[in-house]
C-alpha cells in the first residue's frame, strides 16, 4: 500500500484508534503556564479504579496496543500502578507523560521492571531559567533528578518530551544533547493554544522566522527525534516532507479520554463542540469511536476551503484543527501558523475577546497577595 493510499485510509478512520490519550487526572503539582488540560485541580467525577480498569478491557477487546498516559500528573493517583499494570497486563502498552515529581528511586526501580511501558519526562528549557518560567521554580531540577533516578534504575531509553516555545528554539541541539547524555530520545511537540496555552500562546509560540528554524532543524535530526503529527503545517516550507503523521487524525486515528470519561476529538480540543459521547454510556468507548456524530463528521472528505488555491494545500493539510479553532480561524481556513504567512494576517482581524475558551479549567486558585 502507498503511502498516499495508507493516509487516505486513515482519513476515513479506523475501526480502533492508533494513538489514544488519556488524561487520568486533572490533579497537578505544577501549574504550567500553556497547559493544554488547564490541570491543577482533581475533578470529583474522575473515574475510579473499577471504572478505568474497565475502560481497559475494552481496549484490548478493540485490540488497541497502546495508549498514551497524561493528566494533569497521573502519578498523583494512588492507583496509578494498578491501573498501568492493568493495562501492560492486557498486552495494552502504556507511554506516560510525567514531570518527574513521583519519580523517586524506589518507583524508578518498580518502572523499570515493567514491561511495555514507556516514559516522556516533560521539559521546556535546556536550562532551569527557560523551563521553570513555563513550568515552575524548581521544575527543572525535578525532572532532572528523576531522569537521574530512572537511569540510575536501568530503565532503558526513555523520552524528554519538550514543547517548542520562542524561548526554547535555540536550544534545540542542547535538548538534543541532553537525550543523549542519558540514553534517551527527543520528542518535540508543537505548542497549542488550548487550555491555559490559550492565554500564553500569543507570547509563546514560535515567530515566522523561527518557524522556518524549526523545519530546517528536524529536516537535519528528524531520523532521530520524534514529533507525532505536531509539524505537519511545515511541510509547505519545502518539497522535502518532515517525518511524522501528514494529515490531522482528530477522531480518525486519535482521540482523548479526559478524567470524568469524556471522549474528544483529540488532546487539543477540550470543548464542548469536539466532544463525542462517554466511556460510561451505553456502549461504552467503543460505540462513542464507531458511531458518534462528530467522528462520522470528521472521517467524510474536508473541504481545501480558503486554502484550496494554495499550492503547498497538499504538503501541509491546511494546519492543526485544534490552533485554528481557539484562535478564532474558521476550520477550512489557514493554521495560525501558516508559513506563508496567511493566517498571520487573518489573525489580525479577529477580536480575540470572541475566541472560543477552553470548556474545562481545573486551574488552582490564584492566591492573594498578603498585604503587610
Amino acid at each position: 500500500m502507498s503511502a498516499k493510499s495508507l493516509v487516505d485510509q486513515m482519513k476515513g478512520g479506523l475501526d480502533a484508534p492508533i494513538c489514544l490519550t488519556w488524561e487520568l487526572t486533572y490533579a497537578c503539582n505544577l501549574e504550567c503556564v500553556h497547559c493544554l488540560s488547564s490541570s491543577g485541580q482533581r475533578d470529583e467525577r474522575e473515574l475510579n479504579t473499577a471504572q478505568a480498569k474497565a475502560v481497559l478491557d475494552e481496549l484490548r477487546d478493540l485490540q488497541v496496543f497502546y495508549i498514551n498516559i497524561g493528566g494533569g500528573e497521573p502519578m498523583v493517583r494512588r492507583d496509578f500502578f494498578e491501573i498501568i499494570e492493568h493495562s501492560v497486563s492486557n498486552g495494552i502498552g502504556v507511554k506516560f507523560s510525567t514531570n518527574g515529581a513521583f519519580i523517586d528511586e524506589k518507583n524508578a526501580k518498580r518502572l523499570a521492571a515493567m514491561d511495555y511501558l514507556d516514559i516522556q519526562i516533560s521539559l521546556d528549557g535546556s536550562t532551569a531559567d527557560v523551563n521553570d518560567a513555563v513550568r515552575g521554580d524548581g521544575s527543572y531540577a525535578t525532572a532532572l533528578r528523576a531522569m537521574d533516578n530512572l537511569k540510575a534504575a536501568g530503565f532503558g531509553p526513555f523520552k524528554i518530551s519538550v514543547v517548542v516555545t520562542r524561548h526554547n528554539v535555540d536550544q534545540l541541539d542542547e535538548f538534543k544533547a541532553l537525550a543523549d547524555s542519558y540514553g534517551a530520545q527527543l520528542r518535540i511537540t508543537r505548542l497549542r493554544p488550548a487550555g491555559r496555552g490559550a492565554d500564553t500562546w500569543n507570547e509563546l509560540h514560535p515567530t515566522n522566522a523561527q518557524q522556518r528554524q524549526i523545519y530546517n532543524w528536524l529536516l537535519k535530526h528528524g531520523e532521530n527525534v520524534l514529533t507525532g503529527d505536531s509539524f505537519f503545517h511545515l511541510n509547505a516550507l519545502g518539497e522535502e516532507q518532515l517525518p511524522g503523521l501528514n494529515m490531522c487524525g482528530a477522531g480518525r486515528v486519535v482521540c482523548l479520554i479526559d478524567p470524568i470519561g469524556d471522549v474528544y476529538a483529540c488532546p487539543f480540543v477540550i470543548h464542548d463542540e469536539f466532544m463525542a459521547g462517554n466511556v460510561l454510556n451505553e456502549g461504552g468507548f467503543t460505540k462513542v469511536w464507531r458511531e458518534s456524530d462528530l467522528f462520522t463528521e470528521l472521517r467524510e472528505p474536508q473541504s481545501a476551503g480558503a486554502c484550496a488555491s494554495c499550492g503547498a494545500f497538499d504538503a501541509c493539510q491546511g494546519g492543526c484543527m485544534a490552533a485554528k479553532f481557539f484562535t478564532g480561524l474558521p476550520l477550512d481556513g489557514p493554521d495560525p501558523e501558516c508559513v506563508g504567512g496567511d493566517g498571520e494576517v487573518l489573525l489580525a482581524s479577529v477580536p480575540v475577546a470572541l475566541n472560543p475558551r477552553p470548556s474545562q479549567d481545573h486551574s488552582k486558585p490564584k492566591r492573594e497577595k498578603v498585604r503587610a
